[in-house]
């Protein structure tokens, strides 16, 4: 075994790298500057198509402009299992070189189609896997250079790139279709973002074999300890166990609010601000819930840190049609800011979660299946898509979702670590 007192450079190195990766696959949450270009309910059901700039591009309805949104999470969700695979066993730096190319290329068939159709296999399919596959490349490759107590804070250093990209991609994006079009928007983003990708993949590295992170220069008190195993799970031993489905079900729960808003963002500040501006402002929350939170799980426990975010953001949920109603901008970015926050700390928690249940040794893989949980907790946002068609109104999928985070406290206080076969009762 080969100890050392601190990390090593190489763990930075990875970690930072990592980051901009992230802040490029990150697209997926500029969507709503998409949606807002392309959904006209009305000259949708007329059939018209755009001129000028967008010449070529029929309108959309809600639902339809959610699907590539949809389509894209679920991808993204299932690649990431083949994604940590890659890894685990090939290279972070060949799933991220992977990863930019099919995000290029799903940008340019979306861009070029100028269809519907062109932007479910786009953006949708070949976006999701580019995101799954790339996404999985960084976070695990990062954390197997650190002990159990800085997971929460590189975790949420690494992901948090994710939820940054908003912040620069929605007015980018904007003015890109403004300017040149949606067809040149997805196909400009969509090469600039492979290069990066493909960059930052070559400085992230994987720890020599044998190598033993440093432990906090405080020791560990009885409840840490207890929270964190110190055997490696294999895939087969971990599935075994019931901890890992609800550790599945607690990432839906704490990611269909987040989705919600994201998938809506732009539109919920319609009248009352402009739509970029409240993204924009998601993406540094989204970003600052992602480090800030796994900042104080280190601190407070990973449990105590979700039911604080989930239990918070339930109530801002209840309130959120109150407050569109009352016109309040303050308001408005408050509970959309709380939101925001609760989602990007489920994204740094849960392959902290998985790491402290399961080991970090195969925590690609592993943390790829459960991460299905957050592909499936886009399903509110599709939700929301078919409420609002019919009613005109997210009032009663901000109820429902609200409802849902209350459920994820509950399942929290209930999903302890499981006990490895060698450790004793």
């Amino acid at each position: 075994m080969t100890s050392v007192e601190k990390e090593p450079t190489q763990a930075w190195i990875t970690t930072f790298a990592g980051t901009a990766i992230n802040l490029c696959l990150g697209i997926l949450y500029a969507w709503s500057i998409w949606n807002a270009a392309l959904v006209d309910v009305d000259k949708a059901k007329a059939g018209e198509v755009m001129t000028g700039v967008n010449a070529g591009w029929a309108y959309l309805n809600n639902s339809q402009a959610t699907a590539p949104l949809s389509i894209c999470v679920i991808i993204f969700a299932l690649l990431m299992i083949p994604g940590g695979r890659i890894q685990d066993k090939i290279s972070p730096r060949f799933g991220a070189t992977v990863g930019g190319l099919s995000l290029a290329i799903g940008c340019i068939i979306a861009g070029l189609s100028k269809h519907y159709y062109g932007l479910i296999i786009g953006f949708g399919i070949f976006g999701g896997i580019g995101m799954g596959i790339g996404y999985a490349a960084p976070t695990p490759a990062a954390l197997k250079w650190f002990g159990p107590h800085r997971r929460g804070l590189i975790s949420g250093l690494v992901v948090g790139g994710y939820g940054a990209a908003a912040m620069y991609v929605s007015p980018l994006a904007q003015y890109l279709i403004k300017n040149h079009g949606i067809s040149n928007s997805f196909i400009i983003l969509g090469i600039f973002f492979a290069v990066v990708v493909i960059v930052a993949g070559l400085f992230l590295k994987t720890p020599p074999e044998g190598y033993v992170p440093p432990g906090p220069k405080v020791p560990p008190t009885a409840a840490q300890a207890a929270a964190t195993t110190k055997f490696d799970w294999e895939v087969g031993e971990m599935v075994r166990t019931w901890q890992f489905y609800a550790l599945i079900v607690m990432f839906i729960l704490t990611t269909q609010s987040g989705l919600l808003i994201i998938a809506n963002a732009s539109g919920l500040a319609k009248g009352m601000a402009p739509g970029w501006l409240l993204v924009c402002f998601g993406g540094l929350i989204n970003a600052s819930g992602r480090v800030g939170t796994g900042f104080y799980s280190d601190k407070i426990g990973r449990v105590n840190a979700y039911c604080l975010n989930c239990g918070v953001s339930a109530l801002c949920m209840f309130s959120l049609p109150f407050i569109m109603a009352s016109q309040s901008v303050f308001l408005l970015f408050i509970v959309v800011g709380v939101g925001y926050w609760q989602y990007g700390g489920g994204l740094s928690l849960m392959p902290s979660f998985t790491a402290d249940f399961y080991g970090p040794k195969n925590l690609g893989f592993n943390y790829g299946l459960i991460f299905i949980g957050w592909g499936l907790g886009f399903f509110m946002a599709q939700v929301g898509g078919w409420i609002k068609d019919k009613t005109g109104s997210l009032d009663n999928a901000f109820y429902i979702s609200g409802a849902l985070l209350i459920g994820a406290v509950i399942l929290a206080q209930i999903n302890k670590r499981p006990k490895y076969k060698a450790e004793t009762a």
